[in-house]
């Protein structure tokens, strides 16, 4: 059961990955009207790397374009490293989301570009950083049937 549910998942994520801000993003079938987006930092220190959680929502989604917002919290479960009264999981901040999905190859809609604005506050509000996101894309799905239906037979 377990094995099918992982076989399904597979079959409507995407995966992502934002090279200047050296994120790693894993979502939920983004077709549907909520779904949900996971990232990870990378090139950081461990008691630096950190989660974030986004539900999303999508305002519009046509073949090539795909406009959503949504917002969300990020977490380190690692920053103990660092700081060993931490809480078991840390609570970093909070963020928004407004973003675009951009599919620009008509011979595969499964590559993406995405941009997203992303406004970034800390758990506290004492600060915050007006964020910008820009990466590639890919949904992983079922292949298309494009065979022809099979011939009929031609009756004398």
């Amino acid at each position: 059961m377990l094995l099918a549910s992982l076989g399904k998942l597979r079959a409507q994520a995407t995966v992502g990955y934002y090279p200047w801000s050296n994120l790693l993003t894993v979502s939920t079938n983004a077709k549907n009207v909520i779904w949900l987006d996971t990232r990870l930092q990378t090139n950081s220190l461990f008691s630096s790397l950190s989660i974030d959680l986004l539900p999303m929502i999508n305002l519009k989604r046509g073949e090539v374009v795909q406009w959503y917002i949504g917002g969300g919290l990020r977490l380190n479960p690692l920053y103990r490293i660092a700081d060993a009264d931490a809480d078991l999981i840390t609570i970093d901040g909070y963020s928004m989301n407004v973003g675009v999905r951009i599919a620009p190859l008509p011979v595969n809609r499964r590559i993406m570009l995405a941009l997203e604005l992303n406004p970034y506050v800390k758990d506290k509000f004492d600060s915050g950083v007006l964020k910008t996101h820009f990466g590639i894309v890919y949904a992983f799905g079922k292949k298309k049937k494009t065979g022809t239906a099979p011939e009929q037979p031609v009756s004398p």
